[in-house]
């Protein structure tokens, strides 16, 4: 495989083995953008840029139930999109493999972790950003961040991401693309909220997988 990579499309869910190969795969190659670890600071140019941000609570229990739902990679748990593995552990370098599933068809984008966020000062922060790799359907960086606000007592899920579309087919697709990355946002807020008050996720989402 060259650094050009592919997208990883399939009318079957991928098996273990399947992701397992693709990610042994992807973990030799570089990222495709330049600005990488950009969200710790000023999204570059030239790309579509997402912010969501909600507040989950107040005090530490709080962020604690947070910061062990970003640990457990429970922002993915949206039913049609999945992080593989999710017992893969948050720290600089991991690969893992988003797998999606749209308009009948499973999808493979893989993203390696650029670095970690633990900050234990007056605003606790934890989280960590990943990068795009050769196989993913978009180019860019997401940055998902747990805020503990110790004066306030205030505890906030903040992502914000740059991006844009890498395939032919992405890019005639992206209105759709960029509705997914709404959609995203939205549900992903909405799944740290339920994380935080110990709510499961409903079993009738559209397209589980």
């Amino acid at each position: 495989m060259t650094d050009r990579g592919r997208m990883m499309v399939s009318l079957r869910r991928p098996s273990t083995e399947t992701i397992r190969e693709f990610l042994t795969s992807q973990a030799k190659l570089g990222f495709t953008y330049t600005a990488v670890g950009a969200t710790a600071s000023l999204p570059p140019a030239g790309y579509v840029v997402d912010h969501t941000r909600i507040k989950l609570g107040q005090g530490e229990e709080v962020f604690m139930k947070a910061k062990a739902g970003l640990g457990r990679w429970e922002q993915f748990r949206l039913g049609w999109v999945e992080v593989w593995s999710p017992e893969t552990p948050i720290e600089t370098g991991e690969v893992v493999a988003v797998v999606a599933r749209k308009l009948g068809l499973w999808w493979l984008n893989a993203c390696r972790i650029v670095y970690v966020v633990d900050d234990p000062g007056p605003i606790g922060r934890f989280g960590f950003a990943y990068g795009t790799l050769p196989d993913h359907a978009g180019t860019g960086e997401e940055r998902f961040l747990v805020e503990w606000d110790r004066a306030s007592g205030e505890v906030w899920y903040d992502i914000l991401a740059f991006s844009r579309p890498r395939w032919i087919l992405t890019r005639l697709g992206y209105p759709y693309m960029r509705w997914l990355q709404k959609r995203f946002g939205k549900e992903s807020a909405a799944a740290m909220v339920r994380v935080v008050n110990n709510v499961e996720r409903g079993s009738n989402r559209e397209e589980k997988p």
